[in-house]
C-alpha cells in the first residue's frame, strides 16, 4: 500500500485546510485509516482514524469538533477536514494505514504503511 499525503500550507488561526490521503496498492487489506502529527521537538500523535469496513471515525480529544476525517471509497482517497485551526495544531501532518483485524488505531506502531507527511502551519 502506498500512501500520498497532500493540502497542507500556511494559514491563520481560524481558517480552515482539507489534507488528503490518496492510497493505492492492496487498499482491501488494510482496517484503519488514521492521520497523525508530529510537531517540532515533540513526538507523533494520533488525530483520528476512519475505519475501513463502516466508517466508523475516532478522534483525539482537542481536535473534536474541529477535524473531520471521512473518506471517498471510489477514488481510493482519505480527508481530513480541519475547521477553527489553532496555533497549537501546526505540525507535520502523516496519513497512515493499518492491516490489523483488531480495533487497534490510536497508536503509531499499530500502522503499518505511512505517507510522506505534509507540513501545516497555523499563524496566530
Amino acid at each position: 500500500v502506498q500512501l500520498q499525503a497532500s493540502g497542507g500550507g500556511l494559514v491563520q488561526a481560524g481558517d480552515s485546510l482539507r489534507l488528503s490521503c490518496a492510497a493505492s496498492g492492496r487498499i482491501y487489506s488494510t482496517n484503519f485509516m488514521g492521520w497523525f502529527r508530529q510537531a517540532p521537538g515533540k513526538e507523533r500523535e494520533f488525530v483520528a482514524a476512519i475505519r475501513r469496513t463502516d466508517s466508523n471515525t475516532y478522534y483525539t480529544g482537542s481536535v473534536k469538533g474541529r477535524f473531520t476525517i471521512s473518506r471517498d471509497n471510489a477514488e481510493n482517497t482519505v480527508y481530513l477536514q480541519m475547521n477553527s485551526l489553532k496555533p497549537e495544531d501546526t505540525a507535520v501532518y502523516y496519513c497512515a494505514a493499518n492491516r490489523s483485524p483488531y480495533n487497534e488505531y490510536l497508536a503509531a506502531t499499530n500502522y503499518d504503511y505511512w505517507g510522506q507527511g505534509t507540513l501545516v502551519t497555523v499563524s496566530s
